[in-house]
């Protein structure tokens, strides 16, 4: 929200406060000023010399001697003489051959900097004597565009008739702009009037006028019933207020200078007077308005009075708003009908077919009240922001609607030559009740642990327009209508304690010794978890915990098959978008979608995430028909695209894609860092999503893990990602959390042995269907604690083996921790091995 200090001005003293002090206590007080603009002033874009960019007057008009579309004007700048000033200005070159002018204008002499009118943008260039069309001209009346004040070229500036002559022009129309960044529901601050009274409060300053009094001034009574319009309000929980202000004979003409400068530096594009007036109101005091071409409302079928019908709208009810777009309504928005259709949307946009028009004549003024979450909902569903929605949206308050059309009304009889009606319709079925708060203004001392005057704390509510009756102990406080915010007496306390200033606070130090941290191991644990993740080479992605309910159908290969995911669905009853309806159940969607987007940039993806999934247990509340949400963080891994980065020496290395094993090297190393390296079960694994064969489940002390393999082709596809293996990998980050930390309390510190190892290879022939990490782990329980490693070297199925069997050969490594092995323990220890292998597993020595 841009606000000249300038129109601040005119409501509290500000033009003698320091403007860096002035945003900073601002800011302090909850106004934050996110950004100062400078007009004119020294420290603009474009500062006006005060020496060569003043203000003039045209005396006269005469037809240039060598030129068709040039005049030459005499202007009076405050010397002694008048100077020629050769122009092509439209307005000037109408007015040819006229000898009694009194124009004010802008005027700038040689060697001024200014922009140029005729380039494109805005480019500086200092103004140079020359000879035009053989007449000299040092000087020039200026425009808009060539001042910097708006991208208006095409004609020159004209100031009001009272404007003194000779002055500088920055002393008129230069400004500071004040960009606030207002966070919160508080449709008090988003307009002048609002931060003027805040600043009023904060330097204990006296408000110069009060616009709010336009009704008293202009001597307006509102009435349920008036004779112009019939107003009804059919849907009251959505509109408590509706007020019609009859304004008749208004002649529409641009807006004067002053009100054009004021809207243009506040971000409003000036229309014609009767817009730029309902929009100066809605800035001055925050109060949205719409005005009606009178003959456009229409009248019920079969009556003859205009009617006004705030209502619900049909489902599919369509109307075309003042941006020229078609919208369609539910039935849950506002629409504000006449007796023919909708003329408008309740806070937020008119209609187009009852715009006032260069040929209007008569004025029906709205000034209403809407709910503001509907009218945000309304907003959003829309996708039609407008400032009206802005302000209703931060809460306006209804009593504010009267005194905003009385203060319009008002305008348009100075500008617009209007004349309005003493009788106001104003129907107000959702008048609030005066809200009394009992307050001890020792609380403030109590909670903010400084000592505030009391006649201090009455000031500053008074000031912000509370009203104060003082009682033996306790103030009796009215709230005002604006401070819908306000309901505590703690809410009290905090408007004190913002404008008594937080700087005024004394720095202080905790009295007693801080409290011992506790640890957050959960937290702990999970960022060990990604430091080992990193650490292999992985990188960490985020994604939303809301989804698409398309993305995990696509994990279904088969429609006519069902994935196993926990629970049941979590769907969000109020949606943004139905790209974000659902909360997960798995980490895999988000997974296969950040790839999809990151293969369009990379080549080879290596990636984790550590999330919550959420699904609903139980059965339905009965009061409430809602059911328990579970939250378990998951752990998800995905690879695919080469093995090894590209390496200009040997291309060939990056042709192999990853696949299940460069997973599983992964996960192994993994769980060895966390001491699990021999505690976790492996079993081939049957999943939907992943690639038949290429599976497997993982179990750590009979817990399952999840789920680890190839992804399935057909949901590959379904991702839109290339063909290559996508291997991936969803745990239960509980079950391995909780397994760890058994593992690591079960962790011995053995000493390393001082005496050299002895190697030896062992094929052992077993049955088909005897999964390798069976042999390894009787070979490694048999050899205990003699047998310090068995690796797998070789596998082999063929002529030599008996159908059925397969060859598994082993590196073994035997050591003692208190002496060197000889040549007869090993074969006692190989024995044993054979005879507990034999035994376990039916397995026997190849070539026996």
């Amino acid at each position: 929200m841009r606000i000249p200090l300038s129109w601040l001005n005119d409501y509290v003293q500000v033009d003698d406060l320091p403007l860096e002090a002035l945003r900073q206590r601002l800011t302090q007080a909850g106004l934050e000023v996110e950004q100062v603009e400078i007009v004119g002033h020294p420290g603009s874009e474009l500062p006006w010399d005060p020496d060569k960019v003043l203000t003039a007057e045209v005396l006269a008009v005469r037809p240039h001697p060598n030129a068709d579309r040039l005049v030459l004007v005499d202007v009076a700048y405050g010397g002694d003489e008048s100077e020629v000033v050769v122009t092509g200005a439209p307005s000037l070159y109408a007015r040819s051959g006229e000898t009694d002018l009194h124009l004010k204008v802008a005027f700038a002499w040689e060697g001024a900097v200014l922009y140029d009118g005729h380039a494109e943008g805005f480019k500086k260039a200092k103004l140079k004597r020359s000879t035009i069309r053989g007449v000299p001209s040092r000087a020039m009346a200026c425009s808009q565009k060539e001042l910097g004040i708006s991208e208006e070229a095409d004609d020159i500036i004209y100031l009001p008739d009272d404007t003194p002559v000779g002055k500088p022009l920055v002393d008129l129309l230069g400004d500071t702009i004040f960009d606030f960044d207002i966070k919160g529901p508080f449709g008090h601050l988003q307009s002048v009037y609002g931060i003027a009274r805040e600043i009023a409060a904060l330097y204990n300053r006296p408000l110069k006028t009060n616009p709010l009094n336009a009704v008293e001034r202009l001597g307006l009574t509102s009435y349920e019933k008036v004779d112009f319009v019939d107003v009804e309000i059919a849907a009251p929980d959505l509109c408590p207020r509706f007020t019609a202000t009859m304004i008749r004979h208004v002649q529409v003409k641009p807006s004067p200078l002053w009100m054009q400068l004021r809207l243009q530096r506040a971000g409003m594009r000036p229309i014609s007077n009767l817009v730029d007036i309902t929009n100066y109101v809605m800035l001055e005091l925050g109060q949205p308005l719409h005005a009606y071409d009178y003959t456009t409302v229409h009248a019920r079928p079969g009556e003859t009075q205009p009617a006004i019908i705030v209502r619900r709208a049909a489902p599919g009810e369509q109307m075309t708003t003042l941006d020229g777009v078609v919208r369609t309504f539910d039935d849950e928005m506002v629409l504000i009908t006449d007796g023919a259709g909708p003329v408008g949307v309740g806070g937020v946009m008119g209609g187009l077919d009852s715009e006032v028009e260069d040929n209007t004549e008569n004025v029906l003024l709205e000034a209403a009240s809407f709910n503001f979450l509907n009218v945000r909902r309304t907003s959003q569903q829309l996708k039609l922001q407008s400032e009206a929605a802005l302000r209703f949206g931060k809460r306006v308050d209804s009593a504010l609607a009267m005194p905003a059309a009385a203060r319009a009304a008002e305008l348009m009889t100075e500008l617009c030559d209007g004349v309005v009606g003493p009788a106001v319709g104003d129907v107000y079925p959702g008048k609030p009740t005066p809200r009394v708060v009992t307050y001890d203004p020792k609380l403030a001392d109590r909670l903010l642990g400084i000592e505030i005057p009391p006649a201090e704390q009455s000031r500053i509510l008074e000031a912000l327009e509370f009203e104060v009756e003082a009682q033996a102990k306790t103030w009796e406080v009215t709230i005002p209508s604006y401070r819908q915010d306000v309901g505590l007496p703690v809410d009290l306390v905090e408007e004190i304690a913002r404008v008594w200033g937080y700087d005024k606070f004394p720095m202080t130090l905790i009295d007693e010794e801080l409290p011992r941290l506790r640890r957050n191991r959960p937290l702990e644990a999970e960022e060990h978890i990604r430091d080992l993740l990193v650490g292999l080479g992985l990188d960490e992605i985020i994604t939303y915990s809301l989804i698409d309910p398309e993305d995990e159908a696509r994990l279904h290969p088969d429609p006519e098959t069902s994935i196993d995911l926990p629970g049941e669905r979590v769907v969000l009853q109020n949606y943004l978008s139905p790209e974000r309806s659902q909360m997960r159940r798995s980490l895999l969607p988000g997974a296969l979608r950040t790839t999809w987007s990151n293969l369009r940039y990379l080549d080879r993806i290596a990636i984790f995430e550590i999330g919550r999934i959420y699904y609903s247990v139980g059965e339905p509340d009965v009061p409430t028909g809602k059911t328990g949400v579970t939250e378990p963080r998951h752990l998800s891994i995905l690879l695919t695209g080469p093995r090894l980065a590209l390496w200009w020496q040997d291309a060939a290395r990056a042709e192999g894609k990853v696949d299940y094993f460069d997973l599983k090297g992964i996960v192994e190393a993994f769980l060895a860092c966390l001491s699990l390296g021999t505690k976790v079960e492996w079993a081939r694994g049957d999943h939907p999503a992943f690639h038949p064969g290429r599976c497997a489940v993982a179990s750590v002390d009979g817990q399952p893990l999840g789920v680890l393999g190839e992804m399935h082709p057909l949901v590959r596809e379904a991702y839109d990602l290339p063909a290559q293996p996508v291997v991936a990998l969803e745990w239960d980050l509980e079950v391995l959390l909780a397994a760890a930390e058994a593992a690591d309390a079960e962790k011995q510190v053995v000493p390393l042995s001082p005496y050299a190892p002895v190697h030896e290879d062992l094929a052992l022939v077993v049955d088909e269907a005897t999964p390798v990490l069976d042999v390894q782990r009787a070979i490694m329980a048999a050899g205990y604690p003699l047998v310090t490693e068995a690796a797998l070297f070789d596998v082999y199925r063929g002529e030599q083996v008996e159908a059925g069997k397969k060859s598994l050969a082993f590196a073994l490594s035997y050591q003692a921790p208190n002496r060197s092995l000889s040549e007869k323990d090993v074969r006692k220890l190989r024995k044993r091995l054979i005879k507990s292998l034999m035994r376990k597993l039916g397995a026997t020595l190849r070539g026996q």
